[in-house]
């Protein structure tokens, strides 16, 4: 059967298009373009398959599509900056079998200006086309948002901004049969420059709560109970809250390593979720001492080590860094997380605990990193020795909270 899309990339922003676009209708292919992970469930992916969707690596499968979504991962480079390297392979591929009239869009977290100064003279020299002549060119940052169940493709809003008129237009036509609502930018600098915003503010607000837990601990102050309050108000303020550091795929940027300026609140806020790891540990072997106990020697069970709740995303998590610093301490450390059989720290393989309430119970410290749904923290504050909850998920009074 012909396919109407061809998502390139089937990572984090592909694999939930490529998702969002067979449920519509759409006859879909997948093009991997490296050994990219995705959030979705076995059993996802197995309807996926079911309602059409086809994985090729044929690369001439891409010039039989009306539209191609380029959703390649761009990582931090050794730099600090992105690595557009598989940005650039999947673009050459592309280019090589693009045909006229179809509809190219770039969904990759991009710095503004990529997809007029990078990816159109890629596609431009690869094909001989002539992007808003001969074939549609434009950008939507992604959002997805792996494993919410209140906000689906479906109904978050979709910014679009093409090179042309004519190639907003077109990439609209295409949303609009994935979305309730299409919101068109000026042109692709203003939507590559929502991405940047979007994710630049996520940052930064998680580093503000998070430095304020430090300063709520030093202060004595509750706050968790803080932030309950101060979602009340229903205009100015929205809730964000405290963690062990920031993982996911969403990586903060200012715009230095492209040849702009700092963003200094962005800089900031790097280097306050970049301590949190430290801080946790911190406080674990505070804890341990408070209790009559060696951080060195000490039996410390990390519950929950993926990135976010319910996956089984583990990049970025900052389960790993938690991990080697409670290690480099002399702490003998095992975990258990329901979505992660095997998980290693270096090349070190972390034992992983099967009895959870005796694991709990045997532990001398216990950490919440991450607060998957199955875990019953009520009945787990009461078996463990120490719970110290980085999440705020235990009832109060039940663990000490970062």
């Amino acid at each position: 059967m012909p396919a109407d899309l061809a998502v390139i990339g089937l990572g984090p922003y592909g694999l939930p298009l490529a998702q969002a676009a067979v449920a519509a209708g759409v006859a879909t292919i997948g093009y991997r373009t490296g050994p990219e992970a995705g959030s979705l469930s076995a059993a996802e992916q197995r309807r996926m398959l079911s309602g059409g969707f086809r994985p090729t690596t044929n690369g001439a499968e891409l010039g039989r599509v009306r539209t191609a979504v380029i959703c390649a991962p761009t990582p931090r480079g050794v730099d600090g900056g992105l690595d557009l390297s598989q940005l650039e392979a999947a673009a050459r591929t592309l280019a090589a079998h693009l045909r006229p009239h179809t509809t190219v869009i770039l969904e990759s977290p991009v710095y503004p200006g990529t997809t007029e100064e990078f990816l159109r003279p890629l596609l431009e020299e690869g094909s001989g086309l002539r992007a808003g002549r001969d074939f549609h060119l434009a950008y939507s940052p992604s959002r997805v948002d792996p494993g919410n169940r209140d906000f689906t493709p479906a109904n978050t809003p979709k910014v679009i901004g093409g090179l042309t008129p004519a190639c907003t237009e077109s990439a609209a036509a295409f949303y609009g049969r994935l979305t309730d609502k299409v919101v068109r930018a000026r042109g692709p600098r203003e939507a590559e420059t929502v991405q940047l915003l979007e994710t630049n503010y996520r940052h930064v607000n998680i580093a503000l709560v998070n430095e304020m837990a430090v300063l709520c601990n030093d202060l004595g102050v509750d706050l968790w109970d803080v932030v309950r309050c101060a979602e009340t108000k229903p205009f100015g303020f929205q809730a964000f809250r405290p963690g062990p550091g920031v993982g996911g795929h969403a990586v903060p940027q200012d715009l230095t390593t492209h040849g702009g300026r700092a963003l200094r609140m962005v800089e900031l806020a790097q280097q306050v979720n970049s301590r949190m790891p430290g801080y946790v540990v911190q406080r674990a072997a505070t804890l341990l001492n408070e209790h009559g106990k060696s951080a060195r020697g000490a039996r410390v069970l990390l519950l929950g080590v993926t990135y976010k709740p319910d996956l089984a995303d583990l990049h970025g998590t900052p389960a790993q860094e938690i991990a080697l610093r409670l290690m480099e301490l002399g702490a003998s450390v095992s975990y258990h997380d329901p979505h992660v059989p095997a998980w290693s720290v270096l090349d070190r393989p972390v034992p992983r605990v099967d009895s959870l309430y005796e694991a709990v119970a045997d532990a001398d410290l216990t950490i919440l990193l991450q607060q998957h749904r199955t875990y019953d923290l009520q009945g787990l504050s009461v078996k463990a020795q120490l719970l110290l909850d980085t999440r705020g998920a235990a009832p109060t009074g039940a663990a000490h909270r970062l």
